[in-house]
């Protein structure tokens, strides 16, 4: 009878321990393990992976990802994760080298703009062939983001493909209303109105899909520094088109648009800051703004507000 309780007890620990070898985040139905770089590709991620996903992201609200620097903690954990997904096109300038290694290895580790066709991106004017990242400004281009990841999740997980492309189908869904609302809102003002100027080159995908005239202070990445002469000169633009309103941006420190206003004012013009726009991030989690749409939403709101 020992014997026989004996057996048993060490098929039961030989069970368990081939059940923990497995998947942990299968059995545990908690969903994949996915670490997602910025706040815009996690919430990306979560609205095609949903409940199959467990999403961790490594920048917070407001963090610029052209200065991120990965920490050894970050390391470990797209190391220890099913998948890991980027935007990519060097926006997460300081981390290329760690994305390639883990490529080396054998999990799911994709850019959203991986497979969007180069003809779409704009070029940086001073490296031809090196290209602007802040693709999620164009809606258009953030719907092939949003294809890219979901074929991403369903080599992830077979099983779920149908969920991922109901899923993806929705989303879709999602982003044409948002169009719809963004085309609605512009239309409010002039087309002479339509100057948006900010912090630092992250907004012209948005001046070519929708028709504005786009000028940063800084340059595509905020790793390069405006000088005066740079200053000076958009001080000048500013007062020659009068524009009503400039604005900061939340993830780029406020210092360099409000030098920017004071070059202005020496001019003899005044000119508002119409307000924050949300740039490499989503707004603060728990607001209507956490996510891509509400993102946008709120930056609308905040240009056509100040340039009406």
């Amino acid at each position: 009878m020992k014997k026989i309780l004996i057996l048993i007890m060490v098929v039961s620990i030989l069970t368990a321990v081939v059940t923990g070898c497995g998947n942990p985040s299968k059995e545990n139905d908690t969903g994949y393990k996915v670490v997602a770089t910025t706040t815009l590709v996690a919430d990306l991620v979560k609205s095609i992976g949903g409940e199959y996903v467990n999403v961790q992201g490594l920048m917070g609200p407001g963090v610029d990802p052209h200065l991120y620097k990965a920490s050894a903690g970050d390391v470990k954990l797209m190391q220890n994760a099913d998948m890991v997904v980027y935007n990519g096109l060097h926006l997460e300038g300081k981390m290329g080298e760690i994305f390639e290694n883990i490529e080396a290895g054998e999990k799911v580790v994709l850019a959203v703009t991986q497979d969007i066709d180069e003809s779409n991106f704009i070029d940086f004017v001073s490296s031809p062939g090196s290209f602007d990242p802040h693709i999620w400004f164009d809606v258009k281009l953030w719907k092939e983001a949003a294809k890219t990841v979901a074929e991403g999740l369903k080599e992830l997980d077979e099983e779920h493909t149908k969920d991922f492309e109901s899923n993806l189908e929705k989303y879709l869904g999602e982003l044409n209303k948002l169009e719809e609302y963004i085309n609605k809102r512009i239309a409010e003002i002039p087309e002479e109105n339509r100057v948006l100027i900010t912090a630092h080159d992250a907004f012209n995908y948005f001046g070519n899909a929708y028709g504005f005239e786009v000028k940063g202070l800084q340059g595509i990445s905020t790793a390069s520094e405006a000088g005066t002469s740079d200053v000076r000169e958009l001080a000048k633009f500013i007062v020659e088109r009068k524009i009503k309103a400039i604005f900061v941006e939340s993830s780029v420190p406020r210092k360099s648009i409000e030098a920017l206003q004071e070059a202005v004012k020496a001019q003899g013009f005044e000119v508002e800051i119409g307000g924050e726009l949300y740039s490499d991030s989503t707004g603060d989690a728990g607001t209507d703004d956490e996510t891509y749409i509400g993102t946008f939403k709120a930056n609308i709101d905040t240009i056509i507000d100040a340039l009406k």
